[in-house]
């Protein structure tokens, strides 16, 4: 049954401490001795690794020292480390360096120096060579330095603007990798690259030639990974539509489609080092994960024919990611979790599913936490957009009684996808007495690459109309109260927050903002190289596209958002710089719009520090509670 309190006061026991004190899993990845499982944890702003057994029960050990941070620093980061013949490679976040780690113990020892950023490190066959990414002054390339770090680091493959994935033939004298280079993004078009290398004529590696294998303007690549028995390339190509494994056959050229259906099998590649597919020990069976409607898990693949077998069945895990295979056995690693599972680093094999290690204390019972619903409906020009809708525990909204306040979550991007995973913000909400309704606008990833790409030069227009239309959805099937509902969002659903309560003036009672976009013209000359020409795409070329820009752009409509609206912004974020939000807050400011804003000092992109998460969840349950459950 519901508590007595009203909607939105519910005791939860997702308290704002609670909030700050959660572990997030970024990667796990196998040693190259198929017993010994290292992951990346992350609490309080530090990146640490930790190593288990996978063999034994010992406990898990931290392998990293209090001193350093483990984090990418490429674009959006990830691709932090890799695992080979008993050490980690690790990017580290303060100096940008590569370090080396025994995972006997010892002290890390620096190998790259420090200059720039690196990512994605990948050990050769053979473990006398690294490959990395590295960008300096905005320049890309793919790198190779020797695995002690003896001597200098040296380009291997440039003139791209952007590469990702990196990796080694198990020959040791080929490696692929994907690029792309301005206007487009990887999830657009992208090209994947195959190169052979003189390992003989000199004291390194260089190449000696290099081929486009598949990938274009209009096609995206994403995760080479060639078979441990050398005989196949594999990829993942939206070319028909949907992200699909393919297989190259080395010896023959030619390529071969895998998978098949209405799934996705990749993902836009906004990180470096992000997986979803992983070859079997000996290259018999692939390891992939497939997402259908928002659920991801995890299949074996015979590569020469068969059925694929399910490895997640019965465990009741909804998403599962970055898988990472054994060499060793038949057995894959990877993050798994459920609407009402937090993340658990996990190895499946067919037979069991065992947990090496969990986020959280896992002491609340699923049925007081919200579960999750997959929801369509209609908007203007679309006969359906996706959703899921989380309703407060214990409330049936075909009984009588009140309804609860909603929130509209629209996520960033905005080429990503609410999907069946653990959402702790989400869990926050919903355990105090409110339904919360996760937008996946016409532009989300998941559902092909044609409702992908309908947000082409619309953005601004389309995700804003469907999260309006999502409001009403609510509204009208009686599942939510009308006249308190909240959008949120942040990034770019930051932005299509702003824009929503300004297009849809009373749909919304109030709106919460995080590093939201409110200039279109600054965000195009000031955000980081990633997305320096991605307004190109969501809006349109400039100065051809310079009066939608201004028609699009919050701040030069502010004089139409009449509803209270909580902005959050951090002091070092490069994307979304300050300014942003800080013109906006003048514009509410001067009109007596009631607003509050925080600019947390040390936070970029996101929350990262306990105490920011702290400050940040305390802010918002307040602002709720003044501006909706007390309004």
């Amino acid at each position: 049954m519901p508590p007595a309190s009203p909607f939105g006061l519910w005791p939860s026991p997702f308290t704002p401490r609670a909030m700050a004190a959660a572990l997030r899993f970024d990667d796990v990845q196998w040693d190259s001795d198929g017993r010994h499982v290292v992951w990346l944890e992350s609490r309080d702003g530090r990146g640490s690794l930790w190593c288990a057994d996978s063999a034994s029960a010992d406990a898990p050990r931290e392998l990293t020292p209090g001193d350093l941070s483990v984090r990418g620093r490429v674009g959006y980061g990830g691709g932090e480390f890799c695992v080979s013949g008993g050490t980690v490679f690790f990017a580290e976040a303060s100096s940008g360096r590569l370090f080396r780690q025994s995972l006997a113990g010892g002290r890390p020892r620096p190998i790259t120096p420090a200059f720039g950023a690196a990512a994605a490190p990948a050990c050769s066959p053979d473990g006398r060579w690294l490959l990395f990414v590295h960008t300096y002054e905005d320049e890309d390339c793919v790198a190779l330095v020797d695995a002690r770090g003896r001597q200098w680091p040296q380009r291997l493959l440039t003139g791209h603007d952007f590469y990702m994935w990196p990796v080694w033939h198990p020959s040791g004298d080929q490696v692929a990798c994907v690029a792309w280079d301005h206007p487009q993004m990887p999830w657009d078009g992208s090209l994947l690259y195959l190169a052979d290398l003189d390992c003989t004529s000199g004291p390194a590696p260089v190449v000696r030639g290099v081929k486009h294998l598949a990938g274009g303007p209009a096609t995206s690549i994403f995760q080479p990974a060639f078979s441990p028995d050398g005989r196949f390339l594999a990829y993942v190509s939206d070319a028909d539509g949907w992200w699909h494994i393919y297989l190259y056959h080395l010896a023959t050229g030619s390529h071969r489609r895998l998978t098949s259906g209405a799934a996705e099998h990749g993902q836009p590649a906004w990180a470096q080092g992000m997986r979803t597919l992983a070859w079997s020990r000996g290259g018999h069976r692939l390891y992939y994960v497939r997402n259908e409607g928002g659920q991801r898990r995890v299949y074996a693949q015979p590569v020469d024919g068969g059925p694929a077998q399910s490895l997640s069945e019965g465990e009741g895990y909804t998403w599962f990611a970055q898988p990472a295979a054994s060499a060793t056995a038949e057995a894959v690693a990877g993050i798994a979790s459920a609407p009402a599972i937090p993340p658990r680093i996990v190895v499946a094999d067919g037979q069991q599913t065992r947990v090496l290690r969990r986020s959280s204390g896992e002491l609340i019972p699923a049925a007081q936490l919200a579960s999750a619903l997959p929801v369509t409906w209609p908007a203007p020009g679309a006969d359906m957009v996706y959703g899921i809708l989380y309703l407060p525990p214990g409330y049936a909204p075909d009984g009588p009684g009140p309804r609860p306040p909603a929130i509209v979550r629209v996520h960033g991007g905005p080429t990503g996808q609410a999907v069946l995973s653990y959402s702790a913000e989400v869990q926050f909400l919903a355990t105090r007495g409110y339904a919360v309704l996760e937008v996946n606008f016409r532009g989300s990833t998941g559902y092909g690459r044609a409702y992908a790409q309908a947000l082409r030069e619309q953005w601004g227009v389309l995700d804003v109309a469907d999260a309006v239309a999502g409001a009403r959805y609510l509204a009208s099937a009686g599942i939510a109260d009308p006249e308190r509902m909240v959008i949120m969002g942040g990034s770019s659903g930051g932005y299509t927050v702003l824009e929503a309560l300004s297009q849809a003036p009373g749909v919304f009672r109030a709106g919460v903002c995080l590093y939201g976009v409110t200039d279109l013209f600054s965000l195009a000359a000031e955000t980081h190289k990633f997305e320096a020409h991605y307004t190109d795409w969501l809006v349109g070329p400039l100065p051809q596209a310079a009066a939608r820009y201004r028609e699009r752009s919050p701040l030069f409509h502010a004089e139409t958002i009449t509803a209270p609206l909580a902005i959050f912004q951090g002091e070092e974020d490069r994307v979304v710089p300050p300014n942003q939000a800080e013109a906006i807050v003048a514009a509410l400011r001067r009109r007596g719009v009631p607003h509050v804003y925080h600019l947390f000092p040390g936070e970029g992109h996101g929350w990262r520090r306990a105490e920011t998460i702290e400050r940040y969840y305390t802010a918002l349950e307040a602002f709720l509670r003044q501006y909706v459950v007390f309004a």
